[in-house]
Formats: C-alpha cells, structure tokens, sequence
C-alpha cells in the first residue's frame, strides 16, 4: 500500500515539463509562439556562446556545442517550462582554471563527471535543499563573478598585445597595466561602437536582439574599413560548419582524481546557478519548476556537451529571462532554440571569422555590468551587519581567492549568524501569569473552573515559560537560566506552547531539569507541547510519571491545586 502511494508522486517529481506540456494539450498557435522565442534567443545566444568560450579559454565553436547539444536535452527533460540551457558567464572562471590545469581533456573529463554528480543530486532529492543559499551569498558570489569576466576581458577590449595574462586577479591587473602602451586604438573604437549600440538599441528597441546587431555592425565595419583588430578568424581560424562525431573524453584513474576538485566546482555552481534561473522563471510566469528533475536534466547534458567537445551546461538567467518575455509557451522554444543555433552555426560559420573580439569583449562587458546585481549589493550592505559581513566575505573571497570557496565561507558565516539570532531570541521567563487564552478557558478536563490566580503570586506553583527556538544554540543559555531558579515549589508548569523546535540538545537540558526537580519531590507539568515537541520529549525520556503533559497552563495550575487540596484533606482526616 505505502508502494502504491510513493510511486506516482515519485513519476510526478521526474516528469519533464515537456510531457505535462504535451498532455495539456499542444497546438499550431504554442508552436508558432515557441518558434518565435526559440529564434529570439538563438540569436542572443550566438554572440554570448562564442564570447563565453572564448573568455573560457577554449574555442567559439565549443561555446555553440555547448548550447547545442546541452540546451536541447535541458528542455527536453528539463524540470522547467522556460529554461534555457547554454555555457554561462559564471563558469568562465571555473572552466578557465580548469583548462589551465587540465588541458581541454581534462575540461571535459571534469565536465562529463559533474554531470554525473548533478544527476546523482537530483536523484537523492537534494536538489530542495539548494533554495537554502543565503540571499547575501549568491548576490557576493554573482558580483564577484561579474568582476572577474570585466577584468578577463581588458585585454581584448583595448586590444592589449600580453603574451601571457596571470589568471589570479592583482597579478592580471598588474600585466594589464604594463601592457597598456600596447592599446590598439581601433580595437579601442570597437569596443566603443559595440557597447553604444548595445546600450542604444536597449534604450530606443528594448525588444530588437542588440548583442547580435551590435556584433554585425562591427564585424561589417572592420571588414569593410580594414581595421587592424584581431578576430575570430585571424586568432582562431574560425569555425566548424559540422557538430563533431561524439566520443569519450580520455579517462584514466590519475586524470580523474585530478578534475575532480574542478568537477564538484562544476557541480556546485551549476547547481545553484541553474535553480537560481528556474526561480526566475518562475516568478515571472507564475509557474512552478520541478528541482530534482531540473538537477538530473542538468546532469545529462553535461554528460552529452563534452561527447561532442561542449563543456559546462547550465540554466541561464538572461536567456531563460528572453525566452519568457518573447512568449515561450513551453520547453519546445529552447530545444528550438538549440535546432536554430545548429543553422545558424551551418550557415553563417564563415561570416564568423570576421567578427572582432573586442566586440565579443564588449558583449561580456555588458553582460558583467548586468550581472553586478548593483542596487541589491547596496541594499545588502545597508540591510544589518550581518549580511553585509556575508555578503563582503563571500565577494572577496570569489575575487581574490576562488568561487567554491567564497560560497562555502559565505554559507558558513551565514549559518553561524543564523544560529545566533535565533539562540538570543529565545527567552525562559519565571513567574508568568495565566496567559490570556488560559483565562478564557471555561472549563477544564475535570469540569472545574480553570484556576484563574496568577501563579506569580502563588509560592506553591511556579510557571516558567519558554519561548523562541530551544535547539543547541540556546540551550546552554536555556539551561543556565533554568538552574538560577532559586524557588522550591510543589508544582513547576514548564510553559511549552511558544516553543516552535526543540532539539535534542534542547530535550536533553529539559530532561535535566526535570530530574533535579523528581529528587526534590516537585511536580511538573509540561503545558502546550505541540506534537513534534511532545514526541521528542519521549524520546529523551521526559514522560511519566517523571511529568504530566497538559494542554493548556491553566489545567496544570488547576491539577496541581487539586493535589494540594487532596493532601490537605487527606492530612485533616489523619488521626
């Protein structure tokens, strides 16, 4: 029986939002609105997959693999109706080391096992537990990230001649510097004419594709006037006008253990960035992405990119962004969207060696000054102390030391501030009146009027009420407070009822408490405990006769008084 109802919650989880698509019914008119959003971003994506490589260390024609291959298996078995597969500006660093490191086998080695991880992750159900990122964190690590692309692309936006640039940032700064009398004032004039046009074109048509215009009207302006800047062709040669045969990256033991650190990078940022993209997605639509499936549609496209020489695939926020502004209906626009670059990539391949990097440069400028996520920054900083302490860790960090570890010190610090605020916001207090709602009550389980004196005034009964979260954080506070009491009532009401998670830890500082109180012959009542404390106070030990569970404060000052009263008959009646 328990079988029967997993199950179909479990297909549901894994279902590809293309079959929910599907099954709600799909006509002419869904396909001619993916159509046209698919062509739409196809068109953004051209300029960025080639831009984004290249700042990558690796070839234009890997960055359109990449949104190939791995875009059209993200939207076909994707867990979201508008994700856009494709490479993003937030792997540049990553996959720039790795390639450093590795070699371009090594890149795609590292890529095919973070795809294996990202699968692994959706399939355990971990993909829930991403949404717990702490806002400051992936606002540092994103204006981190948009730093590091600015400064990574100096060199092709002035046109600087450096025959080997420092991958760690101050040195990169430094070499860029000395190598500044190098400018090239026509890569300089490019630069300048493709961000004006960008900025332009999104001031007077916000909805025309200024990257791909912007790059057209430079690539045609240093073809024509024969300007001296260097291009797609003339460093690389351009591109392919075929997609590669797939095969396996090379494999061995020792290579393995070598990528793998970039691999859990790979995995790690995917992650993250790739749910981040289908919870805008989801906020611009109103519509609800399925995250483990997302993880394991993630994960097999990057098994498939490098099998065809693409590298990390992951969800992206501008482009999923255009999709849902073009009037995407649902997942056919981005595997439209890749079938389109594949065209594009099988006609224009030769026109490609014509397009200026400093054009390109100037595309991933804009894309870092978008990225910035500038007034959130601001905001963070101004928020508290503690997100800005967050938020500047995890910048600097991702700056100056490396990406994975700016998330880990980020979260970390997040958690340890966390932990904080919510032990200072528990309270234990000594002494509390019958609180409003126990007065209200009209009758209790013995058909008696509730006690309706302020145990306050009462030496025989004692109410301590905590309140807040009583987990380890707190309890040695909890506990502290709890031993100061310097009373020796008959009755102590421990007041349970504004306890919103008790712990172990928590459990285990009650459970001592209630012992001390047994040896001195004092009763106690635990009043309020909702179900989840309840049960762990059983768990620990604390039930009776060690304690009586009561609903409410003012039936455990009404049977408390009723003992009193029964041992003083009882005491009257004795010869």
């Amino acid at each position: 029986m328990a079988a029967t109802s997993f199950k179909p919650g479990f297909v549901e989880l894994y279902t590809p939002k293309l079959l929910t698509v599907l099954r709600e019914g799909y006509g002419l008119e869904h396909f001619k609105a993916d159509a046209i959003s698919g062509l739409t971003v196809a068109i953004v994506a051209l300029p960025l997959s080639m831009a984004i490589a290249i700042a990558s260390g690796v070839t234009p024609d890997r960055g359109l693999y990449t949104s190939i291959i791995g875009g059209f298996i993200v939207s076909a078995l994707g867990g979201s109706r508008f994700q856009i597969g494709g490479p993003a500006g937030a792997f540049i660093v990553l996959v720039s080391v790795c390639v450093a490191q590795n070699g371009l086998d090594g890149l795609l080695l590292a890529t095919f096992l973070s795809g294996v991880m990202l699968a692994a992750v959706g399939l355990l159900g971990l993909g829930t537990f991403i949404k717990y990122i702490p806002y400051p964190v992936t606002v540092g690590f994103t204006a981190g990230i948009a730093v590091i692309i600015f400064a990574s692309q100096i060199r092709d936006l002035l046109g600087l001649t450096l025959a080997n640039e420092p991958g760690p940032l101050l040195p990169k700064l430094a070499a860029l510097a000395g190598a500044l009398p190098s400018a090239s004032p026509a890569a300089i004039i490019v630069t300048v004419v493709t961000i004006g046009h960008i900025l332009l074109l999104r001031h007077l048509r916000p909805h025309w594709p200024a990257f791909i215009i912007a790059v057209a009207v430079a690539a045609a302006g240093a073809a024509i006037l024969g300007a001296p800047v260097e291009t797609i062709g003339t460093r690389f040669g351009g591109i392919p006008q075929t997609l590669p045969l797939p095969r396996l990256p090379a494999v061995s033991w020792e290579k393995v253990m070598a990528v793998l650190p970039n691999a859990l990078s790979f995995t790690l940022l995917g992650s993250i960035e790739s749910l981040l993209s289908a919870v805008v997605a989801d906020s611009m639509t109103g519509r609800r992405h399925r995250s483990n499936c997302e993880l394991v549609a993630q994960g097999l496209a990057n098994m498939a990119s490098p099998l065809f020489g693409g590298f990390c695939v992951t969800g992206n926020i501008a482009r999923t962004a255009t999709n849902v502004r073009s009037g995407a209906r649902g997942p056919v626009s981005g595997m439209l969207h890749a079938l389109f670059l594949l065209l594009f990539m099988l006609a224009l391949a030769p026109f490609a060696s014509y397009i200026p990097l400093a054009a390109l440069a100037g595309v991933l400028a804009i894309v870092a000054w978008n990225m910035a996520e500038k007034h959130e920054f601001a905001t963070l900083i101004r928020a508290s102390r503690g997100d800005a302490v967050v938020l500047l860790i995890t910048f600097l960090l991702v700056i100056f030391v490396d990406l994975s570890t700016g998330i880990v010190a980020g979260f970390v610090v997040s958690a340890l501030l966390f932990l904080h605020r919510m032990a200072q916001s528990v309270a234990v207090e000594n002494g509390m009146p019958l609180m409003e709602e126990d007065r209200a009550d009209t009758v209790n389980g013995n058909g008696r009027k509730p006690y309706d004196a302020a145990p306050a005034t009462d030496p025989d009964v004692v109410v301590l009420r905590i309140s807040g979260a009583f987990f380890f954080g707190a309890a040695a506070a909890v506990g502290a407070a709890l031993d100061r009491i310097g009373e020796a009532p008959k009755t102590y009401v421990v007041d349970l009822s504004a306890v919103s998670l008790l712990d172990s830890t928590g459990a285990a500082t009650l459970e001592g408490f209630v012992r001390k109180a047994n040896r001195r012959g004092v009763t106690v009542h635990i009043a309020g405990a909702t179900r989840a404390v309840r049960r762990t106070l059983l768990v620990h030990g604390i039930r009776r006769p060690r304690v009586r569970f009561v609903a409410s404060v003012s039936e455990a000052v009404a049977a408390g008084h009723a003992k009193d009263d029964g041992a003083g008959k009882a005491e009257q009646a004795a010869p």
